[in-house]
C-alpha cells in the first residue's frame, strides 16, 4: 500500500491542502498578469450570441435523486455569483474566482461529485452542470477557452442527452477551473438562471455575431479492446459558417473521444457497438 497523501489524513488536512493549492494558483495567476472579470450588470447587453437550457434532474443509474435535488440548490447559489458578469476585451472568465469555495457554511448541500473517475458525494456537488452549460455556450462563439478539463471516462449511459458526448468539463476548487478569454473587441455578458425544470444560459454582447457555430459528433460507436473493456469513441467537430452567405468557413476537430465505459455493459445500445473485425478493417 502506497504512502498516504497529506490531504488523506482527515478533514482538517484536506482543508489545508485545498487552501494551499488555491493560493498557489492565485500566485501563478498574479505572476502571469491575468485579468479576471469582476463587474456585473443585470441590464442585458442587446444581442444574444447563444442561448441554451439543460434539464436539471436526470434519472442516472445508481444515483440517488435527492443528490440531484440538492444540486439544484447548489446551482441556484452559484448562479447568483455568475449571472450578469461582464467580460471586457482582454479579460478572462474564471468559474472559481466568481463562485468561490462551495462550503456548507455558504449554504451548499451534498451532491454528486466525480473524483478520479469515481462517483461520490460532496458539498457543492453538481456545479459541473453550470460549467458545462457555460462551456457549451462558449463553443458557439469566437471566445477562447483558456482552461478546460475533460471527463476521461464514460460514467453514465445517455439519458435525454442533447449535446455531443464529451463536451462537458470537470471542475474542482481551485485546481480544476473552467476559464475563457474575451479575445474580441466587444463586451460579453453571461446570464444564467433556473426554474423548476431547467438551467438556462445566454452569452450576450453589444454587437451581433456575424458567424454561425455548430457542434456535431461523427463516428460515434462503442468497441472492446483486447481485454474485453468497452470504450466509447467519437469525433466532435465545430463547423463555422458565414451568417450572411451560409458558406462554411472552417470545420475544426475539437475533441477525439476514447472514453472507458464505467457502467453496466448491458446498457450499451447494441446497434452502436462496432465489431472488432470492422475496427481492424477500418484501421
Amino acid at each position: 500500500m502506497g504512502r498516504k497523501l497529506f490531504c488523506e489524513y482527515g478533514p482538517i488536512a484536506y482543508k489545508i491542502s485545498i487552501f494551499k493549492e488555491a493560493r498557489k494558483k492565485d500566485i501563478k495567476d498574479f505572476m502571469q498578469g491575468r485579468k479576471f472579470a469582476k463587474k456585473k450588470s443585470k441590464e442585458n447587453l442587446e444581442y444574444i450570441w447563444k442561448g441554451h437550457s439543460k434539464l436539471l434532474l436526470r434519472k442516472l443509474q445508481g444515483v440517488d435523486l435527492d443528490l440531484q435535488k440538492n444540486k439544484t440548490k447548489n446551482l441556484q447559489l452559484a448562479s447568483q455569483k455568475i449571472d450578469g458578469i461582464i467580460i471586457q476585451p482582454g479579460e478572462e472568465f474564471s468559474f472559481w474566482n466568481l463562485v468561490g469555495n462551495a462550503t456548507k457554511r455558504k449554504g451548499y448541500k451534498e451532491g454528486l461529485v466525480i473524483s478520479n473517475s469515481k462517483m461520490k458525494t460532496g458539498i457543492g456537488g453538481g456545479l459541473c452542470q453550470m460549467a458545462n452549460m457555460i462551456h457549451w455556450l462558449v463553443l458557439h462563439t469566437p471566445l477562447e477557452v483558456t482552461e478546460l478539463h475533460h471527463h476521461s471516462d464514460a460514467l453514465f449511459p445517455d439519458v435525454k442527452r442533447r449535446e455531443p458526448f464529451g463536451t462537458g468539463t470537470s471542475i474542482s476548487y481551485k485546481a480544476l477551473d473552467y476559464r475563457f478569454k474575451n479575445t474580441t473587441k466587444y463586451s460579453i455578458q453571461i446570464r444564467v438562471w433556473l426554474d423548476d425544470t431547467f438551467l438556462y444560459g445566454e452569452i450576450r454582447s453589444t454587437v451581433a455575431l456575424n458567424k454561425n457555430y455548430k457542434i456535431i459528433e461523427e463516428d460515434n460507436h462503442y468497441a472492446k479492446d483486447q481485454k474485453g473493456v468497452f470504450y466509447r469513441n467519437s469525433k466532435v467537430y465545430r463547423i463555422i459558417t458565414d451568417k450572411e452567405t451560409n458558406v462554411e468557413i472552417a470545420k475544426e476537430l475539437i475533441l477525439n473521444n476514447h472514453s472507458k465505459v464505467m457502467y453496466d455493459y448491458s446498457l450499451i445500445p447494441k446497434d452502436e457497438i462496432r465489431e472488432e473485425k470492422k475496427i481492424a478493417e477500418n484501421a
